[in-house]
């Protein structure tokens, strides 16, 4: 299912997001999480059309406490854009893809 969506662990977390050279999105999703699982398909056809601009991930909180609390990630779905190192943009709760579209705009251009 995950073909153009890595996984990124709180280990990786710094390399692979905070020092990118271009935008990271990051979403923070677990298992039992039911609109996780609605918003993931949605975020895998965004990162085949937009995967050049914005570098798509997601994070298991499950599996990987410590960056959603480093980030105050208290609901999900939340997806975070980092750039810079930084949070640039949060999305929190299942959106439709017009929606996503729309707050990603900035991003994918």
């Amino acid at each position: 299912m995950a073909d153009n969506i890595s996984a990124v662990t709180d280990a990786e977390f710094d390399s692979t997001v905070l020092k990118s050279d271009k935008p990271v999105l990051v979403d923070f999703w677990a298992e039992w999480c039911g609109p996780c699982r609605q918003v993931s398909p949605i975020l895998e056809e965004l990162a085949g059309e937009h995967g050049d601009k914005v570098t798509f991930t997601k994070m298991n909180v499950d599996e990987n406490p410590v960056t959603p609390s480093t980030y105050r990630v208290t609901g999900i779905p939340t997806i975070n854009v980092y750039q810079g190192g930084e949070v640039v943009k949060s999305i929190v709760g299942a959106k439709p893809k017009a929606a996503l579209l729309k707050e990603l705009q900035e991003f994918i251009g």
